[in-house]
C-alpha cells in the first residue's frame, strides 16, 4: 500500500503520476494525517473495473447454475458456436 500526503500530490503531481503508473495500483492520499483520497492510472482504474464487471457477471451465472436453470456443457456450446460459425454468411 503506497500512501502519501496531499502536500505531496499538491507540490509534486508529477511524482504521484509517475508513481501511479509505475505500481498500477491505488496511491492513498492523506489530509492532516487521516486517508482522503485514492489515486490511480486510468489504465488501473480500467482494468479494476473490468474485473468487478466480470465478477458480476460470473456471480450471476452461478446464482443462475445454484437456482437450477439449465445449462450447457462445454461439448454443446462448442458444437453450438461451430454451427453457429458454418451458418454465417461470409
Amino acid at each position: 500500500m503506497i500512501i502519501k500526503s496531499s502536500t505531496t500530490l499538491r507540490n509534486n503531481y508529477g511524482l504521484i503520476s509517475s508513481l501511479a503508473h509505475e505500481v498500477d495500483e491505488p496511491i492513498y492520499i492523506t489530509k492532516n494525517g487521516e486517508g482522503d483520497l485514492v489515486v490511480m492510472s486510468i489504465e488501473a482504474f480500467e482494468k479494476r473495473e473490468q474485473l468487478i464487471r466480470l465478477r458480476s457477471k460470473l456471480m450471476a451465472a452461478e446464482q443462475s447454475r445454484l437456482s437450477g436453470e439449465p445449462t450447457v456443457s462445454l461439448d454443446e456450446a462448442k458444437r453450438r458456436l461451430e454451427e453457429k460459425y458454418n451458418n454465417a454468411e461470409v
